[in-house]
């Protein structure tokens, strides 16, 4: 039996032993490569992959599932489970081995941390630190990619308003300080409301920002509306979502570090890692290669191209030299 065969069978068995926890697979699986050198440094390992059921989550963990068995390993591929909890859970029972993650979802998320660590190494530290002393989780080095929050404006609204960072649209007159957001932003403990503050920006003041300047939409909305500068000047981004580059917004430096580091990470159940040390050296391999950039190429791909991102993930792995 090849190993996309014993792929899709063990697949299909573990939609149905997982179905019990909400653990679902993703459309389809992995494509099938190599490493170039034919090497399989973990042959006989057996891992399961999982992610979350967003685009650049899944593509991270096509892209894990397809590096790992171009090295020799047999791949459960769980990837699009739904929401975080599922995919979160299953690594800690044990049901997963590996998935990506982001430093500030642990912190605020699973940890119930509520100080914001502004520096990305000290954040991946600390989250490292106690993921493995609670949850026996190891966090393998970060990418160069930090999906956070931010805000953009069309490039010719940046430059009408000359604007570069969140600082800037504070000497801007009240009547440009206008925002679009969606509804989980705006009541966030560690969304816009103290964003505002930080930026000396207070809602619905006068002198700040006063509630007509706010309006909160649907997050896909936000990016067209921003493009168009109506009904905003400044929309709220995910800073590694493809549509920044599409409609060629410009991103706002964060200069007061308000906005807490979400770098992207592999994470690795500890007694997966210690049978098969193998599989930091791999996957730190593709961490080098990404970057805001070449996550916001690959997500374009995806939400506005329609690819496949099995395809996308295999596809770049390529082009990297990573597999054949």
């Amino acid at each position: 039996m090849t190993r996309t065969a014993r792929s899709l069978v063990v697949l299909v068995l573990a939609v149905v032993t997982l179905a019990a926890c909400g653990l679902v697979s993703s459309s389809g699986t992995f494509r099938e490569a190599s490493l170039p050198d034919g090497d399989t440094p973990l042959d006989g390992a057996r891992i399961t992959v999982t992610s979350k059921n967003f685009t650049e989550s899944v593509l991270l963990g096509k892209i894990a599932a397809t590096y790992l068995a171009a090295a020799g390993a047999d791949i459960d591929d769980m990837t699009n489970a739904p929401g975080s909890a599922s995919s979160r859970q299953a690594m800690l029972n044990g049901e997963a081995d590996l998935a990506w993650e982001y430093t500030g979802t642990a912190w605020v998320t699973y940890l119930g941390r509520t100080d914001v660590i502004a520096d990305p190494q000290q954040l991946w530290q600390q989250v490292y630190d106690v993921e493995l002393a609670e949850n026996d989780l190891v966090w393998l080095p970060p990418a160069d990619f930090n999906n956070t929050y931010a805000f953009a404006a069309s490039t010719p609204t940046a430059e009408r308003l000359g604007v570069r960072t969140m600082s800037d649209i504070t000497r801007l007159p009240v009547a440009d300080r206008t925002f679009c957001i969606n509804d989980e932003f705006f009541s966030r403990p560690d969304g816009f409301l103290p964003m505002l503050e930080t930026y000396d920006m207070p809602y619905n003041t006068p002198n700040g920002v006063p509630t007509g300047n706010v309006t909160q939409m649907d997050s896909g909305v936000v990016y067209t509306s921003t493009a168009n500068s109506s009904p905003c000047n400044f929309g709220m981004v995910y800073t590694t979502d493809g549509r920044i580059k599409n409609l060629n917004l410009a991103v706002l430096e964060d200069d007061r570090n308000f906005f807490l580091p979400y770098s992207g990470t592999v994470v690795v159940r500890k007694d997966t890692l210690d049978a098969h040390p193998e599989i930091a050296p791999l996957m730190e391999t593709v961490s080098e290669r990404l970057d805001d950039s070449v996550m916001q190429d690959l997500n374009g791909l995806v939400d506005i191209d329609g690819e496949d991102p099995s395809d996308v993930a295999y596809d770049w792995l390529v082009r990297e030299g990573l597999v054949t």
